[in-house]
């Protein structure tokens, strides 16, 4: 999975990683070259007591080294470029086809662990790519052609890289094994501890009405525990890599030393020569070492490539097929023709055989106790849901045969918790205008009287410029609601849904916002999810929930004559058929 996710988004970049190759290729010659002319200023400069040759050569290895230098840099400079485009093409991906998900993939991942995929599951994949643009191709070159300088320079010794070279790679291959199912661990986890905090702050408000920062706080040391025990696993295994390398290489130049004075002393080796062997020696080991620090970060990235490669490969359950209808018109009429869903895995469907028609220019109420499925019921008209038997069709069309961005484009949603994004009110209410529009500013003061919101956005200093702090909470929840209830009406859509989206406001508010979305859906198919009976009374047809199941449908005064569902919800609240 990783070589097959760093093919396909490194394919666009194959011209920087091929100069960044070239630049290492230049800058690793030049690395193996120096040890040779600083043998040869030692052999017949400094041994000679020629102190031109030994300028000549000196010139000679700073141009080197300037070469080397240069190209390493670029190397970088281009490496770093190369991995930061494949991270942002990867996590552009990653978000965009999240986006696509319905309700159902994004409930399957969870929030926390698509955030901690498109961002820290991206990073461990962009630093492979870095890493790999330098040491990776450093390592192989530097390790060869030390292999090859070193043999030149004196064959006898060349039995020492026979059991160093491949002691040290078992060596550390071997920690490396280790590291494998670890990294596995750590990635659940860092998701564990994100979904930890992410609720805690979510839920801030309660943790600290129930006093239960002792238990969050336990909660979270946990978590954090869990994941800081992994870590510091892992890292006991890396921290074995450094004493093992340098064991490996600190005996091997004893030996390297050793037998290569018994050759100086025999003639058959020169100082210069040994010491040039000796850097070599040194290069190749590194090489190994730096193979060793690749080694390291795979099996975390195929970790990663695996989480990401999961996300990428999971197909969106609701998409539209390439016949899916486009109609230039919507008129907006709704039919449930015995709608029945259920989410997987679920013992009993959440809507059984659910049917009516809801026309433009008419208010439909959906009622019913908690848990009867009215909020399931509008997912499955905006298709966050398909039905799993039965037909929802909007102008005789199968909502699953319809153009989803056409589909969305004329419904105006306002859900349950009514959520704000931060930034200003302005940017919230743009949100809402019909895609390719710019809502003016008389639009969107209209859309707050509407709403009854323009009170208090008038009475502040900044007004369409009020910040927004994220999910709207520097305000109240009938504020939220009501400034929904505007990002919603200032589409103009042909259908409205409000699922609940009155409960947080006093009776009068509700009451005086009501009115106004009656004259501002003038034509338009309104549907009002609510519990509240003196919400819905006025309707024009309303739709009783019990258990999933729809016990009634009519008015308000038919209902109270014929369903006894209805007549108990209402009783409950004290509605009587008089009260309109």
């Amino acid at each position: 999975m990783l070589w097959e996710l760093l093919r396909r988004y490194a394919r666009p970049y194959r011209p920087l990683l091929a100069v960044v190759a070239a630049l290492q290729v230049v800058s690793t010659m030049a690395t193996l070259y120096l040890p040779t002319v600083n043998a040869a200023i030692i052999d017949d400069g400094v041994a000679q007591g020629d102190l031109d040759r030994i300028v000549r050569l000196g010139a000679v290895m700073l141009a080197v080294t300037a070469v080397q230098v240069v190209c390493a840099v670029g190397a970088v400079y281009f490496g770093s470029r190369a991995s930061m485009g494949v991270g942002r093409d990867l996590r552009s991906s990653l978000f965009h086809h999240v986006t696509g998900f319905s309700a159902e993939e994004t409930a399957r991942f969870g929030a926390p662990s698509l955030l901690t995929r498109t961002t820290n599951d991206v990073q461990q994949i962009q630093l492979l790519v870095q890493l790999s643009a330098t040491m990776l191709i450093t390592a192989p070159i530097m390790c060869v052609g030390g292999i090859f300088m070193a043999i030149h320079q004196d064959a006898g010794l060349s039995w020492l890289l026979l059991v160093a070279v491949p002691v040290l790679a078992l060596a550390n291959y071997w920690i490396v094994s280790h590291l494998l199912p670890i990294f596995r661990r750590v990635q659940g986890q860092i998701d564990s501890i994100n979904r930890v905090m992410r609720e805690q702050l979510t839920g801030l408000r309660v943790v600290r009405a129930f006093a239960r920062e002792p238990f969050e706080r336990n909660r979270f040391a946990e978590a954090n525990t869990e994941l800081a025990g992994s870590v510091l696993e892992a890292g006991r295994w890396q921290a074995l890599m450094l004493p093992v390398t340098t064991l490996v290489i600190n005996v091997s130049s004893v030996a390297l030393i050793w037998f290569g004075g018994m050759r100086i002393d025999a003639g058959e080796m020169q100082v210069g020569s040994l010491i040039a062997f000796l850097s070599y020696f040194m290069q190749i080991l590194m090489s190994v070492l730096m193979a060793t620090f690749i080694l390291v970060i795979i099996p975390r990235a195929s970790v990663c490539a695996e989480r990401i490669t999961e996300v990428l490969s999971t197909e969106p359950a609701i998409t539209s097929s390439p016949s899916a209808a486009s109609p230039d018109t919507v008129a907006g009429e709704i039919r449930f023709d015995r709608a029945t869903f259920s989410y997987a895995g679920a013992d009993r469907p959440v809507l059984q055989d659910v049917s009516f028609t809801a026309r433009p220019g008419t208010t439909t109420a959906i009622v019913g106790s908690t848990g009867s499925g009215k909020s399931t019921l509008i997912s499955l008209i905006c298709r966050l849901y398909d039905v799993t038997a039965g037909a929802i069709s909007v102008d005789g069309i199968d909502v699953r045969d319809f153009d989803i961005e056409k589909l969305w484009t004329v419904i105006g949603l306002v859900p349950q918790r009514g959520y704000l994004f931060s930034g200003t009110i302005s940017d919230n209410l743009q949100f809402g205008a019909p895609p390719g529009h710019v809502a003016t500013e008389d639009q969107m003061w209209e859309a707050l009287r509407v709403a009854c919101a323009d009170d208090f956005v008038a009475g502040h200093p900044d007004g369409l410029l009020m910040r927004v702090a994220q999910g709207g909470m520097n305000f109240s929840g009938g504020q939220r609601q009501r400034l929904a209830i505007a990002r919603a009406v200032i589409r103009k859509p042909v259908i409205y849904l409000f699922d609940d989206a009155f409960s947080a406001l006093d009776v009068h508010t509700d009451a005086r916002v009501r009115e106004r979305v009656r004259e501002a859906s003038a034509g338009s198919t309104v549907i009002i999810v609510s519990q509240r009976i003196s919400t819905v009374s006025g309707a024009d047809l309303i739709v009783v929930l019990d258990d999933g199941r729809m016990v009634g449908a009519g008015t308000h005064a038919e209902l109270l004559d014929s369903c006894s569902a209805y007549r108990e919800f209402a009783d409950s609240q004290s509605v009587s058929a008089g009260d309109r």
